[in-house]
């Protein structure tokens, strides 16, 4: 692990079944990153307003991280916490300044190991801002080996290019539920 690269204040975007991944993520790099993540449970959303949970999200979890890094599932496209927090995070705002973005397919994607991702099976939000060598954003696989080195070297790059301009990209509509589609943990292509 480079001394050069420092710990960066990371809220990490999962989909709850994979939640074992995310376990696994903090395990092998926690050294490297300081979890700002929102944990199982935390919310308790039965009884909350939409625009109040995602006010939570933003002001008591996001609001100390400065980088997003989303952990893509098969079915993490279509999860609205997801689309939350990460157009939570592109914002700017005199409280809550913008995180940077990476997202990381994880081997339970059906794209892991491929040259190209299909876009339909990424958060919609994350693809926005992977237009492009100079993207806002960028995704990964994550490594077979859990290299922490080079995750921490990702975060630190979207750390630096949480500034940069043109903005980020967070004119989509958000969610309103959880999307619909063909989603399943054994998914063959």
């Amino acid at each position: 692990m480079s001394s050069n690269v420092p710990r960066h204040k990371v809220f990490i975007s999962y989909h709850d079944e994979d939640r074992e991944h995310k376990a696994r993520f903090v395990r092998n790099v926690g050294d490297s990153i300081i979890d700002e993540s929102v944990q199982v449970d935390d919310i308790d959303d039965t009884n909350l307003k939409v625009e109040t949970i995602r006010r939570k999200i933003r002001d008591e979890y996001i609001a100390d991280a400065t980088v997003i890094v989303v952990l893509v599932g098969p079915c993490t496209w279509q999860r609205k916490h997801v689309d939350w927090e990460i157009g939570s995070g592109l914002r700017d705002t005199k409280n809550n300044s913008r995180c940077g973005l990476l997202g990381i397919l994880l081997p339970n994607h059906p794209d892991y190991g491929k040259k190209t991702y299909r876009s339909g099976l990424v958060p919609p939000r994350l693809v926005d801002n992977c237009d492009g060598d100079d993207s806002f954003a960028k995704i990964y696989d994550l490594p077979g080996s859990w290299i922490e080195f080079s995750v921490r070297n990702w975060v630190d790059e979207a750390f630096v290019r949480r500034k940069k301009d043109p903005p980020p990209v967070n004119s989509r509509p958000q969610f309103r539920r959880n999307r619909g589609g063909l989603c399943s943990r054994g998914w063959t292509d």
